[in-house]
């Protein structure tokens, strides 16, 4: 729904925020105002004003619709208000609902969208109060030189703190007022899977169930070796002309992140995407932690020492691809991989985590990116994608649990610096 429940005073400017609990907390008035007097709108705004007891400053007003999936022709009238001139308006909500319940409506033109994503690591440490930290890790990456190894340390501390508690605003807000409690956390992404899952059950009858099937194999398609979508493991002969929808819905209302196999990087990324071989990421990490463990075994704090001290024996390696994922699209890079098979060797002989862009038309530049979990590991494959591409690179990247280091075109950052890249 989005009536407004409270005011906020900041300086001048007031901001009116709007309830989540649909029309229980919504009085008939207010809504009367919506359905009835928007073609008065200084009657509307009376409304407002006298219902909920504040002042409504021109040009010092920002209202927010929140929750505006509840009430679509709320959203319908923001056109008729933006034309008005007085007041800003913020609208949010479900993207999954926002899309789906627009039945009936003309969506407003006026509408300006940006992408809301799950706080990352940057955003996780600001929460915590560890500014300086940050300003630290940022500078040591500029300078290209390793962090103190006390604070290299803490700041691994802190990017796995991030992992097991991943992005999502009310997951951060319990761990923090909980004193940093992983339990108080679970709890609340427990909660956003199961809206996930709500929302999954109101969609096209015609492929539900493949979305669902999809929704639910990513922790599997993540624990393989080449963490790859196997169709064959959502039914049997399944292909990816069958499952094409089901992965769009879910990276288009981002709730996972699709990362496609490009098979030139030589001439670029986008046009020469395989969509048929691809990975498919979660969102957000901690909600893939959650996904992946049952209830019980979360709650036991030997997981979460052995995720804290970097030693859990199984699926490490996918928390932290799935975070450097989760880093990358937050910044606005779309995510490609990349892998060569040699038909002598009949066999991979080269595979590469992540390939971005400069995004230059002009002086185009591919850029590598391998994910370590752990302390030991090879690097051939990158050494082969660098020989072979070498002229379209500026750098590669190796990220790793260990401190900073550069060896010719490959920087090794530890996971934290993923923010820098």
């Amino acid at each position: 729904m989005v009536i407004p429940a409270y005011f906020v005073k900041m300086s001048k400017v007031y901001t009116c925020v709007f309830c989540k609990n649909g029309y229980n907390d919504v009085s008939q008035a207010v809504i009367d105002a919506f359905n009835n007097y928007l073609g008065d709108l200084d009657t509307f705004f009376m409304i407002l004003s006298t219902e909920y007891n504040v002042t409504l400053y021109p040009r010092e007003t920002l209202i927010i619709f929140d929750e505006i999936q509840r009430f679509p022709k709320a959203r319908q009238s923001i056109k008729k208000l933006v034309a008005d001139g007085r007041f800003d308006y913020i609208e949010t909500g479900s993207l999954i609902s926002i899309k789906e319940n627009v039945k009936d409506i003309t969506i407003p033109s006026e509408e300006r969208k940006l992408n809301m994503y799950p706080l990352c690591f940057e955003e996780f440490c600001w929460a915590l109060g560890e500014d300086r930290m940050v300003e630290y890790i940022r500078d040591c990456f500029e300078k290209k030189v390793p962090l103190q190894q006390d604070l290299h340390h803490k700041a691994m501390l802190l990017f796995r703190q991030f992992i097991i508690v991943g992005g999502m605003p009310r997951s951060i807000s319990a761990f923090i007022d909980g004193q940093k409690s992983f339990v108080k956390a679970d709890e609340e992404k427990r909660d956003i899977l199961n809206l996930y899952r709500d929302d999954i059950g109101k969609i096209d009858v015609k492929y539900k169930a493949r979305v669902k099937a999809v929704f639910d194999q990513i922790p599997g398609f993540l624990s393989r070796h080449d963490k790859k979508v196997v169709m064959s493991s959502l039914e049997e002969g399944g292909r990816f002309g069958i499952y094409e929808d089901a992965f769009f819905w879910l990276a288009d209302s981002m709730i996972a992140n699709e990362c496609f196999r490009c098979s030139d990087p030589d001439v670029g990324l986008s046009l020469n995407e395989t969509r048929t071989s691809l990975k498919c990421y979660m969102g957000d990490t901690g909600l893939l932690i959650s996904h992946t463990f049952d209830e019980n075994e979360i709650i036991e704090e030997e997981l979460y020492k052995q995720l804290l001290l970097g030693k859990l024996s199984v699926n490490e390696g996918m928390f932290y691809e799935n975070a450097v994922a989760q880093e990358l699209v937050s910044k606005g890079y779309k995510l490609f991989f990349y892998t060569h098979y040699n038909k002598e060797k009949n066999r991979n002989d080269i595979e590469i985590d992540f390939l971005i862009s400069n995004r230059s038309k002009t002086r185009y530049r591919v850029t590598p990116v391998e994910v370590k979990s752990s302390e030991r590991y090879a690097t051939k494959s990158l050494e082969r994608f660098i020989a072979r591409y070498d002229e379209k690179m500026d750098r590669a990247y190796v990220i790793h649990p260990k401190n900073l280091k550069e060896e010719g075109k490959i920087l090794f950052i530890p996971a934290y610096m993923t923010m820098c890249i």
